[in-house]
């Protein structure tokens, strides 16, 4: 399809049949491609129509896997578990985003703390659907956090918020000291690829602050890596 051999009506049909894949492999490639073929729509009439075809095909497995491990469950399942619920989240489907502002404000009250394998999907749903107090609350989260996996996680989220003026406090936010200089490429990266306003605003914020950057990376693999995303 990209190749303009076929139309993209084809490769959504044949993704349509996996409905019923429980391969966590098979779903991350999937998972893949329909986030690439989300970003060109999102320059179209057609963004929410895929979105709601995101829902349509992840929406069966999500309800099989559930939020909670089964006994006997696997690595893979955990990984897929994620993969599923933020795909949902991130595309508006009501029960994840209900649950998952529900499991967040438990979390933030430590009344349950979120395993590690859900904190991800968790954070991009509540943020992509959140406002000002979302990322306010994502913020003290970062500051809070002891572990620099978990401040790594949250970082790579902040991307998903949707407003424009809460979109430069993230890119804003990526520079400061509480983001370590290594770290700051993962912001604005997430920035760049969580909605097509992010995408616009971290690009001009990176030519408006190029001199800083190219200073701080001196012309190394990171900035190389800024480029791309």
């Amino acid at each position: 399809a990209r190749a303009g051999i076929i139309g993209t009506v084809e490769v959504l049909k044949v993704m349509e049949a996996f409905v019923n894949e429980p391969n966590y492999t098979v779903w991350s490639d999937l998972s893949c491609n329909l986030g690439i073929l989300s970003t060109l729509l999102s320059h179209t009439d057609f963004y929410e129509d895929i979105q709601v075809f995101v829902r349509d095909v992840f929406s069966p497995i999500g309800e099989r896997l559930g939020w909670d491990p089964k006994p006997g469950e696997g690595h893979l399942d955990a990984l897929l578990r994620g993969l599923v619920l933020g795909k949902l989240g991130k595309a508006g489907h009501k029960a994840t985003l209900e649950e998952a502002r529900r499991r967040f404000k438990d979390h933030v009250e430590g009344k349950h703390i979120l395993s590690a394998d859900l904190r991800s999907p968790v954070y991009v749903t509540v943020l992509k659907h959140g406002d000002s107090s979302t990322l306010d609350t994502m913020l003290k989260l970062h500051k809070q956090a002891d572990m620099q996996e978990e401040k790594n996680r949250i970082e790579r989220v902040l991307g998903a918020i949707s407003q424009p003026e809460l979109i430069q406090k993230v890119l804003t936010f990526a520079l400061s000291e509480e983001v370590r200089p290594q770290d700051t490429v993962s912001v604005i990266g997430g920035v760049a690829g969580g909605s097509k306003q992010g995408r616009k605003a971290a690009w001009k914020f990176v030519r408006d602050n190029w001199e800083e950057l190219y200073n701080r990376y001196q012309g190394g693999f990171l900035i190389s890596r800024l480029i791309k995303v």
